[in-house]
Parts: C-alpha cells; sequence; structure tokens
C-alpha cells in the first residue's frame, strides 16, 4: 500500500484572498516562463484551482500549492529554471485521487496538454512535465537542481513545528479514511521508515541546512507511535 509520500498541510485555501493572491501569481508565472501576449493564461488557473479545491483532498489542497510556491521563492537561487520549477508545483498534484497510484503520470500529461495549449515554449513545457513525474520518487539525479527545489519544496512540510506536523499528520490520516486503521498504520509506517533510510531528505543547501534534522526528528516521533502497542488501546 502506498501512503503518500508528497506531504502537505491541513485542509483550506486561506479565503478568497488567497486564491485571489494564486491567480495573480499564476498569471506572473505564466507571463515569465513565455506564454504569448494573445493567450490568456486567467482560464488555465481557474481550472487549476478548481482542480486543487477537490472534495476529497485533505492535504492535497490549494494551501498545499501556496505553501509550495512560497518554499520555491525560498530556493529559487538554486534553481537553473524557476519558472519551470513553479510550473511544476502548479501541476504536480493537480490530478490527484487517494485511492489511485498514476496521479503524477495523469498531472504530468495534464502539463504537457495545458502548457502546449498556453503556447509556453516546448523546452520549458517538457522540463515542467519532468519535473511532476519526479515527485513519484522525490529521488533527483546530481546536479538536477530544478527537481532538487521541487522536491525540497514539495517536502518541506516533514520540518515543520509540532503542532503543524500533527496537523499534517491529522489529515494525511483523514485522506486515507478509506484505509482500515491497522493497514494504514503498517503502510505509513513502512513509508516512515523508508523516507529515514535515506542518505539526505532534502538536496538543497537550504532545505539541509534549515529542514532536515527537524524533519528527522518528526518522522522519527511520528513512527514510534505509529509502532507503539499502547498507542493501538
Amino acid at each position: 500500500m502506498d501512503i503518500d509520500t508528497d506531504m502537505g498541510p491541513g485542509p483550506g485555501a486561506g479565503g478568497e484572498a488567497a486564491t485571489a493572491r494564486l491567480r495573480s501569481r499564476w498569471h506572473a508565472t505564466a507571463v515569465s516562463a513565455g506564454a504569448p501576449a494573445d493567450r490568456d493564461p486567467a482560464p488555465y488557473a481557474d481550472r487549476l484551482l478548481a482542480a486543487w479545491a477537490e472534495p476529497q483532498r485533505r492535504y492535497h489542497t490549494t494551501a498545499h500549492l501556496a505553501d509550495v510556491l512560497d518554499r520555491i521563492d525560498v530556493l529559487a537561487p538554486h534553481a537553473a529554471d524557476p519558472a519551470a520549477v513553479e510550473l511544476a508545483a502548479w501541476f504536480h498534484d493537480a490530478v490527484y485521487r487517494p485511492d489511485r497510484s498514476e496521479n503524477e503520470e495523469r498531472s504530468a500529461a495534464l502539463a504537457e496538454r495545458a502548457l502546449r495549449e498556453l503556447g509556453l515554449p516546448e523546452h520549458r513545457t517538457a522540463e515542467a512535465a519532468r519535473l511532476v513525474r519526479l515527485t513519484v520518487t522525490h529521488d533527483p539525479a546530481p546536479g538536477d537542481t530544478n527537481g532538487e527545489v521541487l522536491c525540497d519544496a514539495d517536502l518541506a512540510v516533514l520540518a515543520g513545528d509540532p503542532d503543524a506536523y500533527a496537523a499534517y499528520v491529522a489529515a494525511v490520516r483523514e485522506e486515507y479514511g478509506f484505509v482500515p486503521e491497522d493497514a494504514f498504520r503498517t503502510g505509513r509506517a513502512a513509508v516512515l521508515r523508508q523516507l529515514l533510510d535515506l542518505p539526505r531528505l532534502f538536496r538543497t543547501p537550504h532545505g539541509t541546512a534549515h529542514w532536515e534534522a527537524r524533519a528527522r526528528r518528526n518522522l522519527a516521533a511520528e513512527l514510534a507511535d505509529l509502532t507503539d502497542p499502547a498507542s493501538t488501546d
């Protein structure tokens, strides 16, 4: 069972002001990425934001999208093509069903169709789609600075303070509410062990310095709770 490692915060988009900020950001990103002047980015923003607000989502929400974009702002100097990274962030969970395993591939295919229709350069469209597919593993190759930025931004929620991390964990469980408790605990514990076994969770200098240690503490504490027999009583 795949208990998703693409982890975001709890539900909620922060209201109309937050949605307006996202629409404005999408417009700026599309223009900076090379959208022609005769193409209107607004309908694409509306469709993407509607997708991110689907009712089955609890942590793959517009709040998660906004947080990833904010983290990309911090990490952008590390990226070779920040515009492609931002585009990938918009699409990386655009298709999401917690009971499906092909979400990333479908999201990447959506990015390819939409960005070509919007008239973006082919090299940037291809790079954005590649980055979306990379979120299956969150394992960029050495020197893949675009991949390092997207993956670090996506996983930075693991380094939240205790209250934020607890809210994230609760949202994960709610999203997988259809999974029986024993099966969820087993699958989730396996994911946490895989993450803790990685030599590095974060690849950018900022992520390594500011997020690595806190994320490992959070993961270890959650794993201990999941595997404590007393916690199932």
